[in-house]
């Protein structure tokens, strides 16, 4: 079987903040009008799914090669060489156009992350700027977040449901993950409901946030839930109803694995029955019995050194795609996904945490203690 994997679509430089320690229910409590926050100083890493989970997935031992789109400036030269240190840079597309991609990431202790983003080059990514000459040589390809690159949601995801027809009738399994919406941006108001009815159908494995799908598919639910949190982090409210209903709609779609990720919460998972799963078994070689028509959560592994959520989503994807490729349960993919999203977040970055799979199974193995869940039951 063909092992190289393909990560393209969102690139970026992550500016995180250093916060001292602390704990709040409410961002408002911290961030106010003409105070001043000392800060312990600050962490610069490249970010977006092409290198969160991109290096994630050579860290864990995959043939991975990059796509992702970059200015010519200051940041786009800080991304090249960190690339290049990683021996991965020969995917960059460099352009005469745009700036670099930066997201400013506030990652305080107590409540979700707050992130300002500037889209810089990633707007301009299409269709075409993927190499499907190499694509062809791929067992998977991954793509994230099409929902903060314009190119890739306007015009109802022309672009992006073109994209991944071609290259799943080229025999490529595929996997998307998403970004969360700013609903008063131009992708706030796009029509996801009818982008991913037209695009799930040439995706297998789908890996979008609670948040993000259910913005997308149920924004009254998305609303009330808001609501309920009243500024704190909205999984805690999400309940195993919401989740199913999320799953169901995107095997409906077409998609034949879905992981739903829940913040610190944990993972929902669903996979379609085994009629619709035969050539994704076979593509991988897996165990049908394992695979096949699950449904279930996944709770989080409890981290005592809790420094930053940035880049967890993307390395618990990335572990999950790993054990994917190398064959393992479905069970033990979700725990490996768990493992390495709770080691992110002992790190500023989505790299520094990480461990090597049979260190983490040995972890998993020795009873590394799971998060109560509160309300995703």
């Amino acid at each position: 079987m063909k092992k190289k994997v393909i990560v393209a679509g969102h690139l970026c430089l992550d500016i995180t903040p250093d916060f001292p320690p602390r704990n709040v229910r409410n961002i408002g409590d911290l961030l106010q009008p003409g105070k001043l926050i000392h800060l312990n100083g600050v962490t610069t890493s490249i970010g977006g799914a092409v290198a969160n989970t991109g290096l994630a997935m050579k860290y864990f031992g995959c043939d991975v090669s990059l796509r992702g789109k970059v200015g010519r400036d200051a940041f786009g030269t800080i991304i090249t060489q960190t690339l290049k240190r990683y021996g991965v840079e020969e995917g960059l597309i460099h352009s005469d156009v745009s700036s670099t991609s930066f997201t400013i990431a506030l990652a305080v202790g107590g409540i979700d992350r707050i992130f300002l983003h500037s889209p810089g080059a990633n707007d301009d990514f299409t269709a075409e700027d993927i190499d499907y000459t190499e694509a062809q040589e791929a067992v998977l390809f991954h793509y994230g977040y099409p929902t903060i690159m314009r190119r890739m949601f306007e015009n109802d995801g022309e672009e992006l449901t073109r994209m991944m027809k071609r290259l799943h009738e080229m025999g490529v399994s595929t996997s998307l993950d998403l970004a969360a919406v700013d609903p008063d941006s131009e992708a706030g108001k796009a029509d996801w409901k009818k982008i991913l009815k037209e695009t799930l159908p040439f995706v297998d494995i789908f890996v979008p946030s609670v948040e993000e799908l259910l913005f997308m598919l149920n924004r009254i639910r998305y609303e009330e839930l808001l609501a309920m949190a009243g500024g704190r982090d909205l999984t805690e409210f999400v309940t195993m109803e919401d989740l199913h209903f999320l799953g169901e709609s995107a095997l409906e779609a077409g998609a034949k694995v879905v992981l739903v990720k829940c913040g610190a919460q944990g993972i929902y998972y669903c996979t379609a029955p085994e009629e619709r799963m035969q050539d994704f078994i076979a593509h991988f070689d897996l165990d049908s019995s394992s695979w096949c028509g699950q449904e279930g959560f996944e709770a989080s592994y409890l981290q005592e050194h809790i420094l930053s959520g940035t880049g967890a989503g993307d390395t618990c994807i990335a572990a999950f795609l790993t054990a994917l490729l190398k064959r393992e349960t479905l069970e033990n993919a979700l725990h490996l996904a768990a493992a390495a999203g709770a080691l992110c977040i002992s790190a500023y970055d989505s790299l520094s945490g990480l461990k090597p799979f049979e260190e983490m199974k040995r972890m998993i193995n020795e009873g590394w203690q799971k998060r109560r869940i509160r309300s995703c039951q």
